[in-house]
């Protein structure tokens, strides 16, 4: 197939947005389809290579194009939108267009059928309930006015059902979308994924020897890591490690001032943000990984985090929210711990029950690494292919 993938986003991008994008896209070529990523120029000077920066080896299936948008915000917006319409007019330039860019898919459906490819749409929330809670959730929203908010829900019902073909990340979206607008046809549930590394390099020992846990991933509140260090004030024989935090923006900052005033800044370490192919390397010296977030808009139903895939795929014993989208992947006692959303001593008697149980940390970690094939890039990329076909063959 001939698959054209719009992302609105500068590329390459250090957020998990940039990461699956670009997973995604090489994932599906490496089935045997030519894509074509249409993104926003690299800020950074000289441009970095995309396939560098993520650790991935060229392959010219993948043809990165960037967009020429310049100026504000909302200017280059604008421009990207023209520049998709008019990159993806003509029914035989592609086999399918995908994007998880709403603004993008409600203009594209919004095109004559006969003078565009089939319209695929990745949803990862819906997209009022998103914007309103975020202000609440991370330090740099703004909150959205009521015409926004409007605009946002026409947007999600226009797709709903004019796309040709849809995907959620989460069952609890798909359920959440159907039940605001309905059944659709040609719909698939297909979450996030990992670079699973071969069996037989697995090791479920921690690389370090004292008792370390680490989180990989942003800083935002909605993350939970301050939920994390509460608890770790809590363990005094254990170590953190904290994987990820943008130097621009102020979580970072909070968290590191949180770490002194709970006075363990001595004990955990906190990396800053890392090129995406560093972040494996970083887990495997833990012992337990912890995906603290509280129950939020977006934690309890949308979210597909990275982490969860990519702590899966590291081998060692997790600790997670009990929410229901991270019920979708763990099982409590079986491949993980799940603890009470926001609980800061219920986590910590988790951390301490690993931390004194090897044995059942190693547990764990085997049934973990035992299920995150079903979670590879690969994978993913097979499932897409699957819903691909049914769209095309629809008439």
């Amino acid at each position: 197939m001939r698959i054209l993938y719009f992302a609105d986003i500068r590329f390459p991008l250090e957020r998990a947005n940039g990461i699956q994008t670009m997973e995604t896209c090489v994932a599906l070529t490496a089935r045997g389809h030519d894509v074509d990523l249409i993104v926003r120029p690299d800020t950074h000077s000289p441009a970095r290579d995309p396939f560098d920066y993520y650790g991935l080896d060229p392959t010219p299936r993948l043809r990165i194009e960037r967009a020429p948008v310049s100026g504000p915000t909302a200017a280059r917006r604008l421009g990207y939108l023209a520049f998709a319409a008019g990159r993806s007019a003509g029914a035989g330039r592609a086999d399918i267009v995908l994007t998880r860019d709403l603004a993008v898919a409600s203009l594209l459906v919004g095109l004559p059928r006969r003078l565009r490819p089939p319209v695929v749409y990745e949803s990862h929330g819906y997209a009022p309930e998103v914007a309103a809670a975020l202000p609440g959730l991370v330090s740099t929203a703004v909150a959205p006015n009521r015409r926004k908010l409007a605009r946002l829900a026409r947007r999600e019902a226009r797709v709903w059902h004019a796309a040709d073909g849809y995907v959620t990340i989460t069952a609890a979206l798909a359920a959440d979308l159907t039940a605001r607008h309905g059944a659709r046809e040609r719909m698939a549930v297909i979450p996030d994924g990992a670079r699973i590394p071969p069996a037989a390099d697995a090791q479920f020992d921690a690389v370090d020897s004292e008792p370390l846990v680490a989180y990989a991933g942003h800083l935002y509140p909605w993350k939970g890591v301050d939920v994390l260090l509460e608890a770790l004030a809590l363990v005094p024989n254990a170590r953190g490690l904290i994987v990820g935090g943008h130097a621009a923006e102020p979580d970072l900052g909070r968290l590191q001032a949180l770490a002194q005033q709970l006075g363990i800044s001595d004990r955990v370490t906190f990396t800053g943000m890392v090129d995406p192919a560093r972040v494996p390397e970083l887990l495997r010296r833990a012992s337990v990984l912890a995906l603290p977030n509280p129950a939020s808009a977006i934690s309890t139903r949308f979210t597909s985090p990275l982490k969860l895939f990519e702590y899966l795929a590291a081998g060692r014993a997790i600790v997670a929210s009990d929410l229901p989208s991270i019920r979708e992947i763990l099982h409590d006692g079986v491949d993980g711990l799940l603890v009470a959303p926001g609980d800061a001593n219920d986590l910590a008697d988790a951390l301490r029950r690993l931390l004194g149980d090897p044995a059942l940390a190693a547990q764990l970690a085997r049934a973990a690494f035992a299920a995150a094939p079903q979670y590879s890039w690969d994978r993913r990329a097979e499932k897409l292919e699957t819903l691909f076909t049914q769209v095309i063959r629809t008439p």
